[in-house]
């Protein structure tokens, strides 16, 4: 019996260790940087895992629109993706907070929150089931269409494009006078081409990866709203890897996020120049115009806030710290 179990044991220690597979789901087209930054980290995990963990990527937005995406992640087609942040908030409301419209002035307002609020994000994202690999930043979305847009008066009357399900912006918007049409990122260019959308609020990266600069003329100098994006993984999912792997995938995931914030700067002055170098035109926003915008936002935002769109407390920490940095009080 003694030798039994010593064979039984010695058959079960040889016997090779299943291989767990993770499926991501983004919009992010085929062949572009981000694309081909996260198959380096997925085939670098997979040999550094001895093919223990292999990293499926499904790009351009096959597994369809972000709640698409969602929907698939809790009947376990998908085991993660990588998503915009108000593309979360239907699970995190407050991850919809660095994409508020009108919020920051600079990409310094954005790094004083972010230090703050990254981790804070990352612990909520956690609660509610998901493994986080850090934020990745992608830009100021600029108001790009076929007319000169200087002044609140000039975006009346135009078919202002709004993000699927983005119901933060869709309400300041409308709060705004303008005429919100909701799309999924797959329909924009269609909706360009048939004039069914005349204005695009995108960044320049964002613009050139989608092709949408194609059809605009005019791209407006003024920070709208900012982008970020987050690569999640079901915690169910995640806990299925051996501890030492995890290790491993958390470390090559997070140097691929850190690497795309850190790259993105200079890849968007590239697409500024480039967008420039196909014609577009670029306008500088009229004395008080960006200021007036805001103002009339505030009262949307306030409102949904209230309405459980996100936390009102912290949008309201994130207001502080924005005034006492333009106070000149906090560096």
């Amino acid at each position: 019996m003694r030798y039994l179990l010593i064979i039984c044991l010695t058959l079960f220690l040889a016997a090779p260790v299943s291989a767990v597979t993770i499926k991501l789901g983004t919009l992010a087209p085929e062949g572009s940087a981000w694309m081909n930054e996260m198959r380096r980290g997925a085939a670098e995990i997979k040999e550094r895992t001895a093919g223990r963990v292999e990293v499926k990527l499904y790009g351009g937005g096959v597994m369809g629109n972000e709640k698409g995406m969602l929907r698939k992640i809790r009947i376990g087609q998908l085991q993660g993706g990588a998503f915009t942040g108000g593309g979360l908030a239907e699970v995190y409301p407050d991850m919809s907070l660095y994409g508020l419209p009108l919020l920051f002035d600079s990409l310094d307002e954005v790094d004083a929150v972010r230090a703050e609020f990254d981790p804070l994000l990352g612990k909520g994202l956690e609660r509610r089931g998901f493994v986080s690999f850090g934020f990745a930043e992608g830009g100021f979305a600029l108001l790009m269409g076929n007319r000169p847009i200087a002044r609140l008066d000039d975006l009346k009357g135009q078919k202002l494009w709004v993000p699927e399900g983005d119901a933060v912006t869709s309400a300041v918007m409308e709060e705004l006078g303008l005429s919100p049409i909701s799309l999924p990122i797959s329909d924009v260019l269609t909706g360009l081409q048939t004039s069914l959308v005349h204005i695009v609020g995108v960044s320049p990266i964002g613009a050139l990866a989608f092709q949408w600069h194609t059809r605009v003329k005019y791209v407006t100098e003024a920070p709208m709203a900012y982008l970020c994006a987050v690569l999640i993984i079901d915690r169910k999912a995640y806990d299925k890897i051996a501890e030492a792997d995890r290790q491993v995938v958390r470390e090559v995931m997070e140097g691929v996020y850190r690497g795309f914030n850190q790259q993105n700067r200079a890849d968007e002055a590239a697409a500024v120049a480039t967008l420039r170098k196909q014609g577009l035109s670029f306008v500088t926003p009229q004395p008080g115009e960006v200021a007036l915008m805001r103002e009339r936002a505030q009262s949307a935002i306030v409102r949904l806030g209230t309405q459980g769109a996100f936390s009102p407390e912290l949008y309201a920490r994130i207001v502080a710290l924005l005034k006492e940095r333009r106070s000149g009080n906090r560096p």
